[in-house]
Protein backbone atom coordinates (compact mmCIF):
# COMPACT_ATOMS: atom_id res chain seq x y z
CA UNK A 1 0.00 0.00 0.00
CA UNK A 2 1.44 3.26 -1.25
CA UNK A 3 0.63 6.09 1.07
CA UNK A 4 0.15 10.31 -0.43
CA UNK A 5 3.13 12.25 -0.19
CA UNK A 6 3.13 15.07 2.21
CA UNK A 7 2.16 18.68 1.41
CA UNK A 8 4.42 20.28 -1.23
CA UNK A 9 7.87 21.79 -0.30
CA UNK A 10 7.70 25.41 -1.07
CA UNK A 11 10.21 26.36 -4.39
CA UNK A 12 13.83 27.91 -3.19
CA UNK A 13 14.90 30.94 -4.39
CA UNK A 14 16.14 31.49 -7.60
CA UNK A 15 14.32 28.11 -8.56
CA UNK A 16 12.98 28.49 -12.82
CA UNK A 17 10.15 26.56 -11.73
CA UNK A 18 9.22 29.41 -9.50
CA UNK A 19 8.70 31.87 -12.42
CA UNK A 20 6.84 29.10 -14.70
CA UNK A 21 4.47 28.48 -11.63
CA UNK A 22 4.26 32.59 -11.60
CA UNK A 23 3.36 33.01 -15.02
CA UNK A 24 0.60 31.29 -14.91
CA UNK A 25 -1.21 31.86 -11.45
CA UNK A 26 -4.19 34.48 -12.61
CA UNK A 27 -4.30 37.84 -11.94
CA UNK A 28 -0.78 38.28 -10.36
CA UNK A 29 2.30 39.95 -12.54
CA UNK A 30 5.14 39.46 -11.44
CA UNK A 31 8.16 42.45 -11.73
CA UNK A 32 9.86 42.08 -15.03
CA UNK A 33 7.28 40.76 -16.75
CA UNK A 34 4.50 42.92 -19.26
CA UNK A 35 0.87 42.21 -19.70
CA UNK A 36 -0.87 42.13 -23.28
CA UNK A 37 -2.22 46.22 -23.83
CA UNK A 38 -5.75 46.47 -23.51
CA UNK A 39 -7.56 47.84 -26.43
CA UNK A 40 -8.71 51.33 -26.88
CA UNK A 41 -12.98 51.53 -26.65
CA UNK A 42 -14.54 52.90 -30.08
CA UNK A 43 -15.72 56.78 -29.17
CA UNK A 44 -19.27 57.97 -30.87
CA UNK A 45 -18.59 60.22 -33.74
CA UNK A 46 -21.08 62.58 -32.64
CA UNK A 47 -20.37 62.36 -29.27
CA UNK A 48 -16.46 62.04 -28.47
CA UNK A 49 -16.71 61.78 -24.53
CA UNK A 50 -19.12 58.61 -25.22
CA UNK A 51 -17.52 55.03 -25.39
CA UNK A 52 -19.75 52.55 -27.86
CA UNK A 53 -19.45 49.78 -28.98
CA UNK A 54 -22.37 49.95 -31.62
CA UNK A 55 -22.06 51.03 -35.21
CA UNK A 56 -23.57 52.38 -38.14
CA UNK A 57 -24.63 49.19 -40.19
CA UNK A 58 -24.64 51.83 -43.24
CA UNK A 59 -21.32 53.81 -43.07
CA UNK A 60 -19.78 51.44 -40.05
CA UNK A 61 -18.65 54.31 -38.11
CA UNK A 62 -18.94 53.94 -34.01
CA UNK A 63 -22.08 55.75 -33.07
CA UNK A 64 -23.86 55.46 -29.19
CA UNK A 65 -27.37 54.67 -28.94
CA UNK A 66 -28.75 57.92 -29.29
CA UNK A 67 -27.44 58.68 -32.56
CA UNK A 68 -28.47 55.00 -33.75
CA UNK A 69 -32.08 54.89 -35.55
CA UNK A 70 -33.72 51.26 -36.38
CA UNK A 71 -33.37 50.86 -39.89
CA UNK A 72 -34.69 47.15 -42.14
CA UNK A 73 -31.16 45.91 -41.52
CA UNK A 74 -29.73 46.85 -38.36
CA UNK A 75 -29.59 50.05 -36.67
CA UNK A 76 -28.33 53.56 -38.76
CA UNK A 77 -26.87 56.31 -37.18
CA UNK A 78 -28.50 59.88 -37.99
CA UNK A 79 -26.55 61.20 -40.31
CA UNK A 80 -27.08 58.22 -42.83
CA UNK A 81 -30.69 58.47 -41.49
CA UNK A 82 -30.93 62.08 -43.01
CA UNK A 83 -28.60 61.31 -46.30
CA UNK A 84 -31.25 58.22 -47.42
CA UNK A 85 -34.14 60.44 -46.77
CA UNK A 86 -32.44 63.62 -48.92
CA UNK A 87 -32.51 60.63 -51.92
CA UNK A 88 -35.29 58.71 -51.58
CA UNK A 89 -37.92 59.51 -54.18
CA UNK A 90 -41.37 60.94 -52.66
CA UNK A 91 -44.33 59.74 -53.49
CA UNK A 92 -47.14 61.64 -55.35
CA UNK A 93 -50.46 61.84 -56.23
CA UNK A 94 -52.22 60.41 -59.18
CA UNK A 95 -52.25 64.59 -60.05
CA UNK A 96 -48.52 64.62 -58.86
CA UNK A 97 -49.17 66.97 -56.15
CA UNK A 98 -47.60 65.79 -52.99
CA UNK A 99 -49.57 63.95 -50.17
CA UNK A 100 -50.38 65.31 -47.63
CA UNK A 101 -50.82 68.84 -48.39
CA UNK A 102 -53.27 70.50 -45.95
CA UNK A 103 -55.85 72.51 -47.78
CA UNK A 104 -55.03 76.23 -48.38
CA UNK A 105 -57.00 77.09 -51.70
CA UNK A 106 -60.63 75.86 -50.37
CA UNK A 107 -60.80 78.26 -47.24
CA UNK A 108 -58.78 81.29 -49.16
CA UNK A 109 -61.67 81.15 -51.62
CA UNK A 110 -64.44 80.60 -48.98
CA UNK A 111 -63.18 83.39 -47.16
CA UNK A 112 -62.59 86.00 -50.44
CA UNK A 113 -66.81 85.05 -51.25
CA UNK A 114 -67.76 85.99 -47.88
CA UNK A 115 -65.58 89.37 -47.85
CA UNK A 116 -67.59 90.10 -51.14
CA UNK A 117 -70.72 89.42 -50.15
CA UNK A 118 -70.08 91.48 -46.64
CA UNK A 119 -69.32 94.26 -48.81
CA UNK A 120 -72.22 94.11 -50.84
CA UNK A 121 -74.59 93.90 -47.98
CA UNK A 122 -72.92 96.94 -46.31
CA UNK A 123 -72.92 99.05 -49.27
CA UNK A 124 -76.79 98.17 -50.62
CA UNK A 125 -77.86 98.29 -46.67
CA UNK A 126 -79.70 94.79 -47.05
CA UNK A 127 -79.25 91.54 -46.72
CA UNK A 128 -81.24 90.40 -49.20
CA UNK A 129 -81.32 92.64 -51.54
CA UNK A 130 -77.53 92.99 -51.71
CA UNK A 131 -77.50 92.66 -55.52
CA UNK A 132 -78.12 96.78 -55.34
CA UNK A 133 -74.85 97.62 -54.36
CA UNK A 134 -72.33 99.23 -56.55
CA UNK A 135 -70.01 96.43 -56.63
CA UNK A 136 -72.45 93.92 -57.40
CA UNK A 137 -73.75 96.01 -60.33
CA UNK A 138 -70.17 96.30 -61.85
CA UNK A 139 -69.11 92.59 -61.19
CA UNK A 140 -72.14 90.63 -62.41
CA UNK A 141 -72.19 88.77 -65.27
CA UNK A 142 -74.23 90.33 -68.03
CA UNK A 143 -73.44 89.18 -71.84
CA UNK A 144 -74.32 92.53 -72.94
CA UNK A 145 -71.70 93.84 -70.97
CA UNK A 146 -69.21 91.85 -71.80
CA UNK A 147 -69.47 92.35 -75.42
CA UNK A 148 -69.19 95.74 -74.73
CA UNK A 149 -65.63 95.54 -73.61
CA UNK A 150 -66.60 94.60 -69.71
CA UNK A 151 -64.43 90.88 -69.60
CA UNK A 152 -63.81 90.83 -66.10
CA UNK A 153 -67.56 90.25 -65.33
CA UNK A 154 -66.90 86.48 -66.57
CA UNK A 155 -64.98 86.13 -63.34
CA UNK A 156 -65.87 88.77 -60.89
CA UNK A 157 -69.32 87.41 -61.04
CA UNK A 158 -68.54 84.38 -59.68
CA UNK A 159 -67.88 85.59 -56.73
CA UNK A 160 -71.09 87.84 -55.75
CA UNK A 161 -74.59 85.85 -54.47
CA UNK A 162 -78.07 86.86 -54.16
CA UNK A 163 -78.57 86.63 -50.80
CA UNK A 164 -77.18 84.54 -47.54
CA UNK A 165 -79.05 81.40 -48.82
CA UNK A 166 -77.35 81.30 -52.01
CA UNK A 167 -73.78 81.83 -50.28
CA UNK A 168 -74.46 79.11 -47.87
CA UNK A 169 -75.04 76.28 -49.95
CA UNK A 170 -72.45 77.14 -52.37
CA UNK A 171 -70.00 77.53 -49.41
CA UNK A 172 -70.75 74.48 -48.00
CA UNK A 173 -70.58 72.95 -51.20
CA UNK A 174 -66.89 74.50 -51.55
CA UNK A 175 -66.02 73.78 -48.12
CA UNK A 176 -67.11 70.12 -48.47
CA UNK A 177 -65.90 69.04 -51.86
CA UNK A 178 -62.78 71.34 -52.07
CA UNK A 179 -61.22 69.92 -48.94
CA UNK A 180 -61.18 66.26 -50.73
CA UNK A 181 -60.13 67.22 -54.34
CA UNK A 182 -57.41 69.98 -53.29
CA UNK A 183 -54.90 67.26 -51.70
CA UNK A 184 -55.16 64.96 -54.41
CA UNK A 185 -54.81 67.84 -57.15
CA UNK A 186 -52.59 69.83 -55.17
CA UNK A 187 -53.08 73.52 -54.71
CA UNK A 188 -52.33 75.18 -57.66
CA UNK A 189 -53.98 72.42 -59.84
CA UNK A 190 -56.92 72.66 -57.60
CA UNK A 191 -57.32 76.44 -57.84
CA UNK A 192 -56.85 76.17 -61.79
CA UNK A 193 -59.64 73.70 -62.13
CA UNK A 194 -61.72 76.37 -59.96
CA UNK A 195 -60.99 78.68 -62.55
CA UNK A 196 -61.73 77.31 -65.53
CA UNK A 197 -64.63 75.91 -64.27
CA UNK A 198 -66.06 79.16 -63.75
CA UNK A 199 -64.61 80.55 -66.79
CA UNK A 200 -66.32 77.44 -68.39
CA UNK A 201 -69.99 78.44 -66.92
CA UNK A 202 -69.38 82.34 -67.72
CA UNK A 203 -68.80 80.85 -70.93
CA UNK A 204 -72.17 78.76 -71.14
CA UNK A 205 -73.65 81.81 -70.31
CA UNK A 206 -72.36 83.90 -72.91
CA UNK A 207 -73.11 81.43 -75.73
CA UNK A 208 -76.80 79.96 -74.46
CA UNK A 209 -78.48 82.90 -71.96
CA UNK A 210 -80.36 85.99 -73.07
CA UNK A 211 -78.46 88.81 -73.31
CA UNK A 212 -79.34 91.34 -70.93
CA UNK A 213 -79.57 88.19 -68.32
CA UNK A 214 -77.88 89.17 -64.88
CA UNK A 215 -76.08 86.25 -63.30
CA UNK A 216 -73.83 85.65 -60.64
CA UNK A 217 -72.82 82.91 -57.91
CA UNK A 218 -69.75 80.71 -57.53
CA UNK A 219 -72.06 77.73 -58.75
CA UNK A 220 -70.35 77.17 -61.80
CA UNK A 221 -67.70 76.68 -60.21
CA UNK A 222 -68.57 74.33 -57.48
CA UNK A 223 -70.47 72.75 -60.16
CA UNK A 224 -66.68 72.33 -61.87
CA UNK A 225 -65.33 70.39 -58.80
CA UNK A 226 -68.84 68.33 -58.32
CA UNK A 227 -67.34 66.95 -62.42
CA UNK A 228 -63.61 67.11 -60.80
CA UNK A 229 -64.68 64.99 -57.77
CA UNK A 230 -66.92 62.45 -60.08
CA UNK A 231 -63.74 62.00 -62.50
CA UNK A 232 -61.58 61.25 -59.28
CA UNK A 233 -63.69 58.52 -58.31
CA UNK A 234 -63.55 57.26 -61.72
CA UNK A 235 -60.10 57.39 -62.15
CA UNK A 236 -59.59 56.03 -58.19
CA UNK A 237 -62.19 53.07 -59.13
CA UNK A 238 -64.09 54.02 -56.10
CA UNK A 239 -68.32 53.55 -56.67
CA UNK A 240 -69.68 57.06 -57.56
CA UNK A 241 -72.45 56.24 -54.23
CA UNK A 242 -73.58 59.33 -52.93
CA UNK A 243 -71.74 61.65 -54.71
CA UNK A 244 -73.60 60.59 -57.95
CA UNK A 245 -76.52 61.11 -55.75
CA UNK A 246 -75.28 64.79 -54.72
CA UNK A 247 -74.78 65.37 -58.67
CA UNK A 248 -77.99 64.00 -59.76
CA UNK A 249 -79.73 66.23 -57.30
CA UNK A 250 -78.25 69.45 -57.75
CA UNK A 251 -79.20 68.55 -61.77
CA UNK A 252 -82.99 68.13 -60.82
CA UNK A 253 -82.49 71.16 -58.63
CA UNK A 254 -81.28 73.25 -61.39
CA UNK A 255 -83.84 72.31 -64.14
CA UNK A 256 -86.92 72.67 -61.50
CA UNK A 257 -86.31 75.89 -59.58
CA UNK A 258 -86.91 78.66 -61.61
CA UNK A 259 -84.11 81.56 -61.74
CA UNK A 260 -81.04 79.21 -61.75
CA UNK A 261 -78.87 79.56 -64.32
CA UNK A 262 -78.90 76.06 -66.04
CA UNK A 263 -76.39 77.04 -68.68
CA UNK A 264 -73.68 78.02 -66.25
CA UNK A 265 -74.55 74.77 -63.72
CA UNK A 266 -74.00 72.51 -66.74
CA UNK A 267 -70.74 74.04 -68.04
CA UNK A 268 -68.81 74.58 -65.61
CA UNK A 269 -69.75 70.82 -64.40
CA UNK A 270 -68.82 70.25 -68.08
CA UNK A 271 -65.26 72.02 -68.15
CA UNK A 272 -64.36 70.90 -64.08
CA UNK A 273 -64.46 67.17 -65.91
CA UNK A 274 -62.66 67.83 -68.40
CA UNK A 275 -60.00 69.73 -66.96
CA UNK A 276 -59.82 67.41 -63.94
CA UNK A 277 -59.19 64.40 -66.51
CA UNK A 278 -56.83 66.01 -68.34
CA UNK A 279 -54.52 66.05 -64.89
CA UNK A 280 -55.33 62.24 -63.65
CA UNK A 281 -54.69 60.83 -67.21
CA UNK A 282 -51.64 62.64 -68.06
CA UNK A 283 -48.74 60.20 -68.08
CA UNK A 284 -46.28 59.59 -65.68
CA UNK A 285 -43.13 60.77 -67.38
CA UNK A 286 -44.30 63.72 -69.28
CA UNK A 287 -47.01 65.27 -66.29
CA UNK A 288 -46.04 68.65 -65.72
CA UNK A 289 -45.94 69.45 -69.95
CA UNK A 290 -48.97 67.55 -70.89
CA UNK A 291 -51.07 69.28 -67.82
CA UNK A 292 -49.83 72.36 -68.66
CA UNK A 293 -50.54 72.13 -72.12
CA UNK A 294 -54.00 70.75 -71.60
CA UNK A 295 -55.28 73.04 -69.21
CA UNK A 296 -53.95 75.73 -71.80
CA UNK A 297 -55.96 74.50 -74.65
CA UNK A 298 -58.79 73.95 -72.36
CA UNK A 299 -58.62 78.16 -71.74
CA UNK A 300 -57.37 78.84 -75.39
CA UNK A 301 -60.72 76.95 -76.53
CA UNK A 302 -63.05 78.79 -74.17
CA UNK A 303 -61.14 82.40 -75.00
CA UNK A 304 -61.57 81.65 -78.58
CA UNK A 305 -65.72 80.78 -77.96
CA UNK A 306 -66.20 83.73 -76.38
CA UNK A 307 -64.26 85.85 -78.90
CA UNK A 308 -66.49 84.37 -81.99
CA UNK A 309 -69.48 85.39 -79.37
CA UNK A 310 -68.72 88.67 -78.77
CA UNK A 311 -67.83 89.37 -82.50
CA UNK A 312 -71.34 87.98 -83.57
CA UNK A 313 -73.03 90.16 -80.77
CA UNK A 314 -71.23 93.60 -81.35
Amino acid sequence: MSYPAGPPTPPEPGDPSSVSRSRQAPGRVEPGFSTPSEAVPAVCVRHPDRATGLSCTRCGRPACPECLREASVGYQCVDCVGEGRRGARRGVTIAGAEPGVRPLATPVLVGLNVAVFAWTVATSGSISRNDRAPLFQAWALVPNAVADGEWWRLLTGGFLHFGPIHLLFNMMALWVIGRDIEPVLGRGRFLAVYLVSLLGGSTAVMLLSAPNALVAGASGAVFGLMGALAVLLRRLRIPLGQVGGLIAINLVITFVLPGISVAGHLGGLLTGAIATAALIYAPANRRAPVQTAALAGLTLLLLVSLALRMAVMA
